[in-house]
């Protein structure tokens, strides 16, 4: 199942978003009880607690690109890695393990946002790019995989889940009363509000 968290900030010191993100990722140890992973790049934190299902050995996360500039999180399983890899290495790159996740990192290095029309399968995932300084997340089409996210100003935090959010201790818990009129109503919040002020669900 994996759970994937981080936390973006460049006024925040390392040692606040390597906490709050520690924090997220132990909220979620149910979804990844086979270990867990943290890197900060820049004004970046982002981890993981990981589910070992391809290549167990070999599939640590947060997982770099050979030159340092792109470090990824990922929840799921790209169905069509293989194919993908073969592709990739007619294109030059090498790969060292035999898990989706190396294959689905060098997809986004090499092909950027035109790497989502290639994968077939479930997914969340953030990654990284320390030479831009900038942060690309995204969900598989039809939502199977939850991501998460609160945003105040020059701030981000995102997580697999909404306990994981506010297990950070930099996003309060405050209800959404749209969103209750909405669940009494319905009996559900449409997305992507959540039930909390601020806490909204990354569209697929």
């Amino acid at each position: 199942m994996c759970g994937i968290a981080g936390f973006i900030d460049p006024a925040a010191r390392t040692e606040e978003r390597e906490d709050a993100v520690r924090r997220m990722c132990s909220a979620m140890v149910h979804r990844g009880p086979d270990e867990s992973g943290m890197a900060s790049r820049g004004s970046a934190t982002i981890g993981m607690r990981r589910l070992a299902i391809f290549d167990p050995a070999n599939g640590h996360q947060p997982m770099v690109t050979p030159d340092g500039r792109h470090t990824l999180v990922f929840n799921g399983a790209i169905y069509n890695f293989r194919a993908l890899q073969l592709e990739l290495e007619s294109l030059g790159w090498t790969f060292r393990t035999r898990c989706d996740t190396e294959v689905l990192l060098a997809a986004l290095a090499h092909w950027g946002e035109g790497a989502l029309g290639r994968l077939r399968g479930m997914f969340a995932f953030a990654i990284w790019d320390s030479a831009e300084e900038s942060l690309f997340a995204a969900r598989d089409p039809f939502g199977i995989k939850p991501l998460y996210f609160s945003r105040d100003g020059g701030r981000l935090l995102f997580a697999s889940e909404v306990s994981a959010l506010l297990a950070s201790g930099a996003v309060a818990a405050e209800i959404d009363p749209v969103s209750v009129a909405d669940y009494l109503a319905w009996l559900a919040v449409p997305a992507p509000r959540t039930i909390y002020r601020g806490i909204l669900s990354l569209q697929p």
